[in-house]
Parts: C-alpha cells; sequence; structure tokens
C-alpha cells in the first residue's frame, strides 16, 4: 500500500498517559457516586472519548452527572500529568526517523491533548496537525474523527496509516478503510493486549517504538507481508 499520512493516537502511543488519565476519572466519578476503580475504568473506557464514556455513565446512573465532573477531570488530570506523565520510550526518535507527513487524532480535549504532548516534549513534533473528538460528532470507535484528520491533512483515507493502543481506535481506524498497526507497549497494557488488538483489527503488533519506521517501511513495500510481522 502507498502511504501518505501517519496518523497517531496520543493517550498511549504517544504519550504514558492512561494509567494517569484512569486514575482521575476514577477519584472523580467515585466522589460522584459511581464508584470505580482504575482498573475498571482502563478496561471499560480505553479509546473512549470523555463524551462517550459520560453518556454510558449517565445512562447506567440514570441521572445525569454534575457540570462540573468535567471541570474536575480535567484538573485532577492535568496536575497528575505535571508530576508523573512521560512520553512513551523512544517515540521522539521514531517520529524523528518517519519522513512522512504526520499528525493526531486523539479522543481526549484539545487542551488535555495540547498539555499531555507539551509535558512530554512531543507537541512541537505534531503542531498544527492536532486533532480532538471534540471535533466531530462521534468520537472512536466511529470512523468520523480518522476521517475527519484525513480530510484536514488532504490525503484519502486509503493512503492513510494509523497507530493505535485501543479497541475502539483500531476499530474506528478500520471502519475509516485505513490501515492500523497496533502499539501494546504502554504501562497500562497487559498480558494479552497485543492479541487484543490483532483480533480488532490491527494488521501487525509492536512494543517498541524502535520498531516503528521499519513497520512502516514494510508496509509501504508489502502490505501482505507485513501482517505477519509482530516485533515483540
Amino acid at each position: 500500500m502507498a502511504i501518505d499520512l501517519i496518523i497517531f493516537d496520543c493517550d498511549g502511543v504517544l504519550v504514558d498517559s492512561e494509567v494517569i488519565s484512569c486514575r482521575a476519572h476514577a477519584d472523580v466519578l467515585t466522589r460522584h457516586g459511581y464508584p470505580i476503580t482504575e482498573d475498571e475504568v482502563l478496561r471499560r473506557f480505553l479509546g473512549v472519548s470523555d463524551r462517550e464514556a459520560r453518556l454510558i455513565i449517565e445512562t447506567e446512573l440514570g441521572r445525569p452527572l454534575p457540570d462540573e465532573v468535567e471541570h474536575q477531570v480535567k484538573n485532577a488530570t492535568l496536575q497528575f500529568y505535571a508530576g508523573d506523565l512521560k512520553a512513551i520510550a523512544h517515540v521522539a526518535e521514531a517520529i524523528s526517523a518517519i519522513a512522512l507527513p504526520k499528525c493526531v487524532a486523539s479522543s481526549g480535549t484539545p487542551e488535555k491533548i495540547q498539555h499531555g504532548l507539551t509535558c512530554a516534549g512531543l507537541y512541537g513534533l505534531f503542531a498544527p496537525h492536532i486533532f480532538s473528538a471534540t471535533q466531530v460528532r462521534r468520537g472512536k470507535p466511529a470512523p468520523d474523527l480518522f476521517l475527519f484528520a484525513a480530510s484536514r491533512m488532504n490525503v484519502s483515507p486509503e493512503r492513510c496509516l494509523v497507530i493505535e493502543d485501543s479497541v475502539p481506535g483500531v476499530t474506528g481506524a478500520r471502519g475509516a478503510g485505513m490501515a492500523v498497526l497496533g502499539f501494546h507497549g504502554g504501562s497500562h497494557c497487559g498480558a494479552g493486549h497485543a492479541e487484543i488488538l490483532e483480533k480488532a483489527g490491527a494488521m501487525a503488533i509492536f512494543d517498541d517504538m524502535r520498531h516503528l519506521p521499519a513497520l512502516i517501511a514494510q508496509t509501504e513495500q508489502n502490505s501482505a507481508s507485513v501482517a505477519g510481522f509482530s516485533p515483540v
């Protein structure tokens, strides 16, 4: 396949933030009458936009959450980011080694994405090509965000390659007609996560960003052969 654009998810792919984000959500939701642990947030809402997750939670509660919940989650997340957030190992070097155009398509809010990438020292590698689920009607696992990013970057969906760490992300990218590589090297990825991403439709999986440039090159050269290449 010919590739004209690499689309990166943010949380869990560029920044090792999923555990931090889950901690913030669990703390705030529990205080507002929806008891949930960090692990449960991770299992149920990994890759899902805050908007979609809120709809699910409010349906289960049978009542709306207070308006201040989003603000509290945002503040808690940003506070944790300042002290604990790190870039995914070797991701800056991998990005620099990829000559193709790149962008970010994340379920997070624009403020959260910018703050996370800035804390991790990655913002300048992507700005201004950073897209949020808040810019589309439906977040992941719908394909809307990926199609929006491709449109804004003036690239056909079938010439895009997505790097994702979640089932909703892989599902959304495949629904957009894009190829996907599944990354399972974040601190939130437990045993079996690689197989889950493959089952969802990732054409190859990897857990070390140093493999990414070679994977992209192999995908360009021969999409059939790369389907069986899964560095661990």
